[in-house]
């Protein structure tokens, strides 16, 4: 088997796939960024392991939107208190980092989250969107429903990400996330590939409404063109303390 040919035709079918069958999500996520961003609100964006990917695709990333912010399991020690040497490994399973981490963040009524986890089942995410829930704010769910939906959740309560979302995004990725069968075993993950579609489409809906309702979109431009640094600075300041800046 020609591995390459494989996976980029596999990666093409599910790409293809996720932008038919998954846009009528995708669009209802776009519609729910665009009506924060409009109201002056924020949209935060958490995911842990190669999740996290989905979430530096939509905060602070070049042609994306200004009012993103980045929550990240390394946050207590990044922006808290708490020391290199203190942070587990297996942080992502315990219900109580997602508290930990929220904690560190400025959360207002007007804004939105997006949580994106293949399984859909750790401790930190569940709880992460439990507290969202709690404080009745939207939620944007990327998963793989193949995956969550053959798993046994780790969280206390039993529930999945998918079973709290307002929106919930089907990533397409199958169980253990690798597409292609060999005789050494699966191999090559598509869920960041497909995650990040997901996302730069989201994104596009939301700018298109918020230029349709006549605002003109915060985004950032690449930070290595000329003008870049003066740009962003001046949409980040209405943000100011409520979105990450950096790569942290």
């Amino acid at each position: 088997m020609d591995l390459v040919t494989a996976f980029a035709d596999e990666a093409r079918r599910r790409t293809d796939e996720l932008v038919t069958g998954q846009l009528p999500a995708i669009r209802r996520a776009g519609a729910l960024i665009a009506e924060a961003v409009l109201a002056g609100g924020v949209v935060h964006a958490y995911g842990t392991g190669h999740s996290e990917a989905a979430a530096l695709e939509l905060a602070g990333r070049a042609g994306g939107l200004i009012p993103a912010n980045r929550l990240a399991l390394r946050d207590p020690v990044v922006l808290g208190s708490a020391k290199p040497g203190d942070f587990d490994p297996l942080a992502e399973r315990d219900p109580g980092t997602a508290h930990r981490v929220l904690a560190l963040h400025t959360i207002e009524p007007a804004d939105v989250f997006m949580i994106a986890s293949n399984s859909g089942g750790n401790g930190s995410t569940v709880e992460m969107a439990k507290l969202v829930k709690q404080r009745s704010l939207p939620l944007i769910a990327i998963t793989s429903m193949a995956h969550t939906s053959a798993i046994t959740s780790r969280h206390p309560s039993g529930e999945r990400l998918f079973e709290l979302a307002d929106v919930v995004i089907d990533n397409l990725a199958p169980y253990g996330d690798a597409v292609l069968e060999t005789e050494h075993g699966p191999v090559c993950g598509i869920s960041s590939i497909t995650s990040a579609l997901a996302v730069q489409l989201m994104v596009a809906e939301a700018i298109g409404l918020l230029s349709a309702a006549g605002m003109v979109p915060p985004t950032y431009l690449s930070a290595n063109i000329p003008g870049a640094d003066a740009h962003n600075e001046a949409l980040q300041a209405r943000y100011a303390g409520r979105i990450r800046i950096g790569a942290l």
